[in-house]
């Protein structure tokens, strides 16, 4: 083995420690982990300070690198390129809220692609460009938000959150230690779950109604035991609360060309579909939570009935009676129907429809 070979896998195992630790540590005590004298130690940081890795030092001499100035070493194949520019070109155009983070990667993947593929490169490049135009001059902030959860996560400390629900008039603080970032195709936003504190259970925060978040110094660990992908299996999109049991849901889609496309997607992971005797579609999963499923069922119109379970069924009647109210479709002299007593009156109103 060469001197530069060695000293190569010396840095990288510098480099690993001080990643891998959520403090920073002594010269001393990462000369110890390294099995070499500290003086090594020493020469070591000032050789990866001059490769541009963003080493940091406390006001007592301790070591560590800053997260958010490192850069990540990746290598691509060709296809593993283009899959993540689909991923990345996918979130920068539908997201409602423009994250200056991924036209970054999408320019970086770009560029790289060039020597490559030159054809590809350049269209990357192109599509940044236009990208870019909806950038806003500041961070969004929900970008800031994001990046503080991010940062907080990579550090493993917890943050403090101003949290509003959607129908709450003011907002909320607690302590909160984010333990995953996933996001949701519903709504096209982002969730972060973690360990609330109160009640000191698993929560999860949707980053659009964090009104305010503050990154302590208070260090967390993930439980061994915790799975995001366990956790997330009965969820429709991410809402789920600790202990919920889930709840089936039966839909039956009728029209050949929704029966054909409903058949060809996996819209949850627990689904089990039919035939039914009319030449529709029994559609059948357990749910943690129906209600949210509810702007998809609506999204299919009067293709699909819910049949169970009888809440659900009820709110989308409720909506269709309204509906029918709002667009004169009902006789407009007769009362408005509160939702104690819709149900027995929704059938006699529609005949008595003028």
């Amino acid at each position: 083995m060469t001197r530069a070979f060695a000293k190569s896998n010396r840095i990288g195992q510098v480099e690993r420690l001080l990643l891998n630790s959520r403090v920073p540590l002594s010269q001393a005590e990462i000369a110890r982990r390294c099995e070499v004298h500290r003086s090594t130690i020493g020469r070591l940081i000032q050789d990866m300070i001059e490769e541009g890795i963003p080493i940091r030092t406390t006001e007592d001499d301790l070591i560590f690198i800053e997260r958010t100035a490192y850069i990540s070493k990746i290598h691509l194949k060709l296809h593993e390129a283009l899959s993540t520019f689909l991923a990345c070109r996918l979130l920068a155009r539908y997201s409602d809220k423009p994250n200056a983070h991924t036209v970054t990667t999408l320019e970086k993947l770009g560029v790289s692609l060039q020597a490559v593929m030159p054809a590809l490169g350049l269209h990357i490049g192109g599509t940044t460009t236009a990208l870019h135009a909806r950038l806003p001059k500041e961070a969004s902030d929900y970008q800031r938000t994001l990046e503080k959860l991010t940062e907080a996560w990579a550090e493993g400390v917890k943050v403090r959150i101003w949290y509003r629900p959607l129908k709450a008039r003011k907002a909320f603080q607690h302590t909160f230690a984010p333990y995953f970032l996933e996001p949701s195709a519903i709504g096209y936003s982002t969730y972060v779950i973690g360990l609330a504190e109160p009640p000191n259970v698993i929560r999860t925060r949707k980053i659009e109604r964090i009104e305010r978040v503050e990154v302590t110094d208070e260090p967390f660990s993930v439980p061994p035991d915790f799975d995001a992908s366990a956790l997330l299996a009965g969820a429709w999109g991410i809402w789920f609360d600790d202990g919920d049991q889930p709840t089936t849901v039966r839909l039956r889609f009728s029209g050949a060309q929704v029966v054909r496309r409903v058949g060809e997607t996996i819209w949850h992971p627990s689904q089990r579909t039919d035939p039914d005797l009319d030449g529709g579609l029994l559609w059948t999963a357990e749910i943690d939570e129906p209600k949210e499923m509810l702007p998809w069922v609506r999204g299919w119109g009067a293709d699909c009935e819910v049949l169970e379970p009888q809440e659900l069924r009820d709110q989308v009647k409720k909506e269709v009676l309204q509906q029918f109210q709002r667009y004169g479709l009902l006789n407009p002299t007769l009362p408005s129907v509160s939702e104690a007593d819709y149900d027995d009156a929704a059938l006699n109103m529609l005949r008595r429809k003028p």
